[in-house]
């Protein structure tokens, strides 16, 4: 017995000094290989009496743990110290200039909502943020859409909680209504953002963007509506003309609600916007119905007020020629370095937008 516990303070003398990890491995072999010196004192225990056994084997087993211990933090102090060690010799000065600099693209989707926001800024509107968790009444309830309309169905809606209070935001309109509670009117703002629907194809995506615009005041009408969409058309797409159509539509927070098409036709296998024999739904608008200002605690007989819709991905397939919705979010450098466009070209209308 005494022979064994002088090899193990031999062996723990041994690891004490050693820093080489392949010594290390050498020593646990020559313990508990399969000829092992322990391995073969464990091997003795059945040529001894059961009452001595129990004896040997108890402290067999606590010199194997105390080695097996012994050799484990060995083996990760080394191993800790090669990695340190490496990492002192690989240190990378980061003051050195890079030797391959490339200048990074804006993706085509922020492009648009910076040309979006300078086109309506020159006309008077603000931009408003909001949440991309939102609650049901923002979302649903106060945009008059009552409890039995097919866009609150799960195959919609993605719902966080089983009660169906919190959700992802359906559209950017939920930003309309915290902005008129928290304020008194008159309100002229756009409110771009992501949004989320439970819908994949090569036109559409379980998230993507929307601007929703709003303009509550006294005297306000159609017309203004007509007027301010046909300035953005004409600005965003870069024309001097434009052809647009009012279809009448239904939307449950607006009254009268109407789609909106806009002429293209085509050349040279290109899409041409402006005018032509062929039509293009572009986006959704209407006046906001009466209990919408209500939701809001804002008096309807005494303002009015126009709000569109406009998906911010399909504007940027149209104007830049991107035929797949998918691309937008697929991380491809390659793809953001042919759309996209130079981080120093910040879009302004006075020298064009997308120059």
């Amino acid at each position: 017995m005494s022979d064994i516990k002088k090899i193990k303070d031999d062996y723990i003398n041994k690891l004490n000094t050693e820093n080489n990890i392949d010594k290390v491995n050498n020593i646990k072999s020559e313990l508990f290989g399969k000829n092992g010196i322990v391995s073969n004192e464990f091997k003795k225990l059945g040529s001894v009496s059961v009452e001595e056994r129990k004896k040997l084997a108890s402290v067999l087993n606590n010199i194997k743990d105390e080695l097996q211990n012994k050799i484990s933090i060995k083996i990760q102090e080394i191993e800790t110290k090669e990695i340190n060690l490496n990492l002192e010799k690989e240190k990378i000065d980061v003051t050195l200039p890079e030797r391959d600099f490339e200048i990074g693209k804006i993706h085509p989707v922020s492009q648009v909502i910076d040309e979006i926001s300078s086109i309506f800024s020159e006309i008077g509107f603000s931009v408003e943020e909001g949440p991309d968790v939102e609650n049901e009444y923002n979302n649903f309830t106060a945009l008059n859409t009552p409890d039995n309309h097919p866009a609150r169905d799960m195959h919609d809606t993605f719902y966080l909680d089983n009660n169906k209070e919190l959700l992802l935001r359906t559209h950017t309109s939920p930003v309309q209504v915290r902005t008129m509670l928290k304020g008194k009117p008159p309100f002229k703002i756009i409110a771009p953002g992501r949004t989320y629907r439970s819908d994949s194809d090569q036109t559409h995506a379980p998230m993507f963007h929307q601007v929703e615009g709003l303009h509550i005041d006294k005297n306000i009408h159609m017309g203004h509506l007509k007027g301010c969409l046909n300035y953005f058309i004409k600005e965003f797409f870069e024309v001097d003309k434009i052809k647009m159509r009012f279809r009448p539509s239904h939307f449950p927070f607006t009254e009268p609600s109407a789609e909106v098409d806009i002429g293209y036709e085509i050349k040279n296998g290109k899409i041409v916007i402006g005018e032509g024999d062929k039509w293009l739904e572009i986006l959704g608008c209407g006046m906001v119905h009466p209990s919408v200002l209500k939701n809001v605690k804002v008096n309807p007989s005494k303002y009015q007020g126009y709000a569109f819709g406009i998906g911010i991905d399909r504007l940027g397939m149209l104007k830049y020629g991107i035929n797949d919705l998918r691309a937008f979010f697929e991380t491809d450098y390659r793809w953001l370095s042919h759309f996209g466009f130079d981080p120093l070209d910040v879009p302004s209308n006075y020298r064009g937008l997308s120059r």
